[in-house]
């Protein structure tokens, strides 16, 4: 398994992955030491989240790899699908994934997804429009949908 830290503008981000894809981007509350090289498998990775946090891209394309249970799998995919600029409640999550009761199951998936960005499950908010839990810190999930609101004029929140 190979690892960089970057830094982004919400602070020192390790990305672990080999050939087989990425499977782990999380954000850090502490600085640490920013990576020198950059190990060819996570280049793109790499590449990619800098044009995400300079808006010059919208989306990702390079392999990912997270581990979790088949539930977390089916969870994560579904929160691909959430276009960029746009947000989904727990609750439309739980309709799409079929079981409007696993909406607690559906939360806790989200909490636990291994890609941070990639995976955006920042894009999920409470039924009443409200920002609600996230693991990287509700400052960072308003400063990514405020970077992702396509109007840019006003704040989401």
């Amino acid at each position: 398994m190979k690892t960089v830290i970057i830094n982004t503008p919400l602070g020192c981000t390790e990305i672990q992955g080999d050939e087989n894809g990425i499977s782990k981007i999380h954000v850090m509350n502490e600085d640490i030491e920013i990576s020198t090289k950059i190990p060819k498998e996570l280049k793109e990775a790499v590449l990619q989240l800098k044009e995400y946090f300079e808006g010059k891209s919208t989306e990702f394309s390079f392999k990912i790899n997270p581990a979790g249970t088949d539930f977390q799998q089916k969870v994560w995919q579904e929160l691909v699908n959430i276009p960029f600029g746009k947000t989904c409640s727990y609750l439309e999550l739980s309709k799409k994934l079929g079981d409007v009761k696993a909406i607690r199951a559906v939360a806790s998936a989200n909490g636990k997804n291994p890609l941070w960005i990639v995976v955006p499950c920042h894009r999920v908010i409470g039924s009443d429009g409200s920002l609600t839990g996230y693991a990287g810190g509700l400052w960072r999930k308003k400063w990514l949908l405020e970077h992702e609101n396509p109007v840019k004029q006003e704040s989401l929140f």
